[in-house]
């Protein structure tokens, strides 16, 4: 078994060392505007994934896939020399699509907002559809319940 701060350790040095390489040794003319989110790494140290985005549309995203699957083998090789393991690990690259998660959840919330600024609106004019208490209340019954209240200790109380 690995230790899982080992693991993680090793999860961050691939990451820094992808984005670096990315950054200063890849000069693909495909490669975009790219960000290196995450790395992660099995407990194996086999197999890593690395999370990336791109800023740019649909095209970019593409050529930037193309660009880092070119790139694999130096990536690998250069990861693999710098962690110092008997085995380099397998790079995968996976586009991160936090942005749109997080463009869909403001959508939604704007929604709600709107939903619930409505149900306000409709609210701040409306009435009751019969009398506001809509169960008679008898003055006797009200007295004798205030009468039985006064003769009876609380249940389950101190009774000294």
């Amino acid at each position: 078994m690995t230790d899982p701060a080992k693991v993680r350790r090793h999860a961050e040095r691939v990451r820094e060392l992808v984005a670096s390489v990315v950054r200063s040794q890849i000069k693909d003319p495909r490669l975009g505007m790219i960000t290196i989110t995450d790395a992660r790494i099995t407990a194996d140290l086999r197999d890593a994934t690395v999370f990336y985005t791109v800023l740019g549309d649909a095209a970019a995203q593409a050529g930037t896939a193309a660009a880092l699957e070119s790139a694999k083998g130096m990536l690998r090789s250069t990861v693999g020399k710098a962690l110092g393991l008997r085995h380099s690990p397998t790079l995968t690259f996976v586009l991160d699509d936090v942005q749109d998660q997080v463009k869909h959840i403001d959508d939604l919330l704007a929604a709600a907002r709107n939903a619930d600024a409505e149900v306000q609106r409709l609210a701040a004019n409306a009435r009751y559809a019969g009398d506001a208490q809509p169960y008679r209340l008898d003055e006797s019954d009200t007295e004798d319940e205030n009468e039985d209240e006064d003769d009876n200790p609380p249940a389950g109380g101190d009774r000294r």
